[in-house]
């Protein structure tokens, strides 16, 4: 039987059901199907997707994120791929169409992620699940909000690459992310990743700087260069997968966020 439904990036995927063999090609999307209860359709994942554990141990893996290792995908014959528009290859998502039925995500905004949620929930037929798991990010979200009201906003640079120096501007999910912890991005007037050259942080005045541990891994070896040239700035390593992965990681992301505060 088949059924037809549209992805985010609007593309009509037509699809045999019930699924059998899925892949994902994106971390957060693998932890959310995860706790979905997909335990037996899930057939392939990335090397990156290190949530669960047991997934990451025993399920097959298919390359990078952007390094997809087709063939192996291909001897999987899945019934469904799942990606994303950020974190994939055009090129490969475009030849594994050609051949597998492929639901690609687009995330910007928060309303973005709690979109997919609710449209993988319905793809998997798990929309019940899904309902419930955003619902309760949606109370962990209102809770935060609350306890934060009153706190000052200060400006951030929240940084994810080294040499060149990236940071996360407007146009992406972590740019959301931190509005929603309470934080200005200094680099807000910019888009997506901009390359940094760190004398012109001291044109910007920036009460705290942001070190992501992801996709960059950055610690505290790390403080002095920014020090530098920022010497009245507070430096603080942030986990990257609270700012950056969507899905049911985001239940933890607030968590996350208040105890964050205590120190920001």
């Amino acid at each position: 039987m088949f059924k037809q439904i549209k992805d985010q990036l609007s593309n009509e995927i037509q699809y045999n059901i019930p699924l059998g063999r899925i892949i994902s090609t994106v971390p957060s999307q693998t932890e959310f199907l995860h706790d979905l209860g997909l335990e037996k359709e899930v057939v392939g994942i990335t090397k990156f997707c290190i949530y669960p554990n047991d997934w990451f141990r025993n399920k097959t893996r298919i390359g990078g994120t952007k390094d997809l290792k087709i063939d192996t995908i291909t001897a999987l014959n899945p019934d469904l791929i799942i990606g994303n528009k950020e974190e994939n290859q055009r090129e490969q998502i475009e030849e594994l169409q050609r051949n597998f039925p492929v639901w690609m995500s687009d995330i910007v905004t928060f309303e973005d992620a709690l979109e997919m949620m609710q449209m993988i929930g319905e793809l998997v037929d798990k929309s019940e699940k899904a309902g419930a798991i955003i619902q309760d990010i949606l109370n962990k979200k209102r809770n935060f909000e609350l306890k934060i009201t009153n706190k000052k906003r200060r400006k951030v640079a929240y940084f994810i690459w080294r040499k060149p120096y990236m940071t996360a501007a407007n146009g992406t999910y972590i740019h959301e992310m931190l509005r929603i912890f309470g934080a200005e991005n200094v680099f807000e007037h910019q888009e997506r990743y901009p390359e940094i050259d760190l004398a012109d942080l001291a044109k910007y005045d920036i009460d705290t700087i942001f070190l992501s541990s992801e996709p960059y891994p950055f610690q505290e070896k790390h403080f002095e260069e920014f020090q530098a040239v920022c010497p009245n700035a507070r430096i603080i390593l942030v986990d990257g997968e609270a700012f950056s992965w969507y899905g049911s990681r985001m239940l933890k992301a607030f968590d996350y966020f208040e105890a964050l505060w205590e120190d920001f």
